[in-house]
């Protein structure tokens, strides 16, 4: 007579929150990758924080060698990848190690009791077995590595491939424990190993196992459900923040018209906007992996003047080396945007760690003075907007655009609405026809003769008849554009190329308050840090307290309303994951009394942080 398998409840419950951990070749990513997956088809609100080892390939089982996904997802409006882990899947003792801090205090761990052998203990820096200590919380033994060798005993896959599978496993479970669609990922697989038949077979063998594993196994008696988040109707897609920028890059190409070159040099955590955008080459944009940071964006500034839109993203360090051309590229007025995804420095600092740590070197960050416009992105999705909204004011305005992400915000996924591409701002590129760009009298071309309006030098392609002017780091006469080393007009030409980044203020839309227009505190944040803050403002308003916040996407210039916003408050607090460069501009701007809050540990803020500092300013 069979076995009947026990009969488990099922607890609806409104969010969860998920974190996989193992080593770097344990698949950690793909796992979370995957149910991140099934949690959008399930049509759950979420997002998501990748973790990256530094080390290309740290010995197997240290704590250096620790890849982790934590996932946050529910029926309710999600801003945060999670401040506790409800459910920690951990592969061996160091992951467990690296992560326990994390888990929350009612939270589960299911641990691959295979892998907690001394060798592996004592590579984790444990003097013995960590699972006899943790009696407050449930922690769930489930042979992977075992029940992984079983199931593939038969087929033709080494030792290796096998043991490598371990993770299809571990997702079929989770999967079930969460009642989350296995459809997709079964797809996913599909895809991936179509010319791969064995690995097809077996990927697609441990995914059903793990999951019917929960299904008969007497250590689950409650699996969970969550319901469907409630969102604005349309089409929505989980996107990550560097595809985001990748598909706003493209439509700004179509909005535009122009071609679109990308020069780049591969740089953590920017190197995932070359990978997404070599598939968009169909819609007109070119991809170019240079020798260095150096030659990349000199490609992409003379792909501008010749009449393309230049783009080139990097890191920090890149950044610095990207300097003396952006200063080029302020002095001959053409159309650039440089994505800088943040990441812990000074130097290789933390190379696959979040921070927000080169907001001053965006603004100083050349010689001489050389302003120009900064934008910050806040979300994955809003990595879309804010990459279309810099090409669109490099191109209104003749003008070097740097756009800030992270780390963070590049590798996280949130839902997408897909927006109608009809409702996007307008991007009108206008290219000098004839002499004088079409605005003046007299004889010969005048490559620095302004708008009215936006203060920007006429767009020449090189090699049309009469258009021919000089180009380069000289000072240019007002106008003419010839060299020009007279004192007077040094000092013109400075302040018109910073009246035209002011101008750009002229069109900031309003600035949006989450919360009341007046009260006790307000936050003030730019970049990744929004989640934390509005979902810390919320809880904080929840208990009645009169507390505000507003995000930042254009740093420079800052929204003119701003002088008018935060003199309707009493304190002021500025929080941001390094020592105070926002703050710091914002005081010398203002002198105002604003008030830093800090996080410099590679990791975003938790909405409980926050949340803390506001209970101290209001006490």
């Amino acid at each position: 007579m069979a076995t009947q398998a026990p009969e488990k409840s099922v607890q609806v419950i409104p969010e969860a929150t998920i974190l996989f951990a193992g080593d770097s070749g344990d698949g950690m990513q793909l796992t979370g990758s995957q149910f991140t997956l099934a949690a959008a088809y399930a049509r759950n609100d979420l997002a998501t924080l990748p973790d990256f080892p530094a080390e290309i390939r740290a010995p197997a089982g240290t704590t250096y060698g620790v890849s982790g996904f934590q996932l946050r997802f529910g029926s309710v409006d999600i801003r945060t990848p999670g401040d506790d882990v409800d459910l920690l899947v951990a592969m061996n003792p160091a992951a467990l190690k690296v992560n326990l801090d994390r888990v929350s205090p009612n939270g589960s761990i299911i641990v691959n009791i295979d892998a907690f052998e001394q060798r592996n203990l004592e590579l984790a820096g444990y003097d013995h077995n960590p699972l006899d200590d943790l009696d407050d919380l449930r922690v769930i033994p489930v042979k992977l590595t075992s029940l992984t060798r079983e199931a593939l005993k038969d087929t033709e896959l080494n030792q290796k491939e096998i043991d490598r599978s371990k993770n299809m496993f571990a997702l079929g479970l989770a999967l079930w424990l969460y009642s989350r669609p296995i459809e997709p990922a079964m797809d996913w697989i599909a895809k991936k190993f179509a010319k791969k038949p064995e690995l097809l077979s077996a990927n697609t063998h441990l995914l059903k196992k793990g999951f019917h594993y929960g299904e008969t196994t007497e250590q689950f008696i409650v699996r969970y459900d969550v319901a469907p988040a409630e969102m604005k109707p349309g089409r929505y897609r989980a996107i990550r923040g560097a595809q985001a920028i990748a598909l706003g890059l493209a439509a700004a190409r179509q909005a535009s018209g122009l071609p679109i070159f990308y020069g780049s040099y591969p740089i953590t955590p920017a190197s995932d906007i070359l990978h997404e955008l070599s598939k968009l080459k169909h819609f007109g944009i070119v991809t170019f992996q240079a020798e260095d940071e150096i030659a990349a964006i000199g490609a992409a500034l003379g792909a501008s003047f010749g009449g393309s839109l230049g783009v080139t993203a990097t890191s920090g360090p890149g950044l610095a080396l990207k300097s003396e051309t952006l200063g080029l590229a302020v002095m001959t007025e053409l159309p650039l945007v440089v994505i800088d995804m943040q990441r812990g420095g000074p130097s290789t600092g933390l190379p696959t760690k979040t921070e927000q740590s080169d907001l001053l070197q965006a603004l100083y960050g050349r010689n001489g003075e050389a302003p120009l416009p900064v934008l910050a992105a806040s979300t994955p999705g809003d990595c879309f907007d804010t990459a279309y909204e810099a090409c669109r004011i490099a191109i209104k305005y003749m003008t070097p655009v740097i756009l800030l992400a992270d780390g963070y915000l590049g590798n996280g996924a949130e839902p997408w609405l897909i927006p109608n591409p009809d409702e996007l701002p307008e991007i009108k590129p206008v290219f000098a026809a004839h002499a004088n760009g079409d605005a003046g009298e007299g004889d010969g071309f005048l490559p620095y003769l302004r708008d009215k309006n936006t203060l920007a030098r006429p767009w020449a392609k090189p090699g049309t008849e009469g258009l021919e002017h000089r180009i380069g780091g000289l000072e240019k006469e007002d106008e003419t554009g010839n060299v020009s080393y007279n004192p007077a007009n040094h000092e013109l030409m400075t302040r018109l190329r910073a009246d035209k980044v002011e101008a750009i203020a002229d069109v900031i839309p309003p600035t949006q308050i989450s919360g009341d227009p007046e009260g006790d505190v307000l936050v003030i944040g730019w970049g990744s840090t929004r989640g934390a803050i509005e979902a810390a403002v919320g809880r904080a308003r929840a208990r009645g307290a009169k507390v505000s916040s507003i995000h930042l996407r254009y740093i420079n210039p800052l929204p003119p309303d701003l002088p008018d916003i935060i003199d309707r408050f009493d304190r002021l607090l500025v929080p941001e994951i390094n020592d105070g460069q926002l703050v710091k501009v914002l005081r010398a701007k203002y002198v105002r009394p604003f008030e830093g809050l800090n996080k410099i540990q590679g990791m975003p803020f938790k909405a409980a942080e926050i949340e803390a500092a506001l209970d101290r300013l209001r006490s």
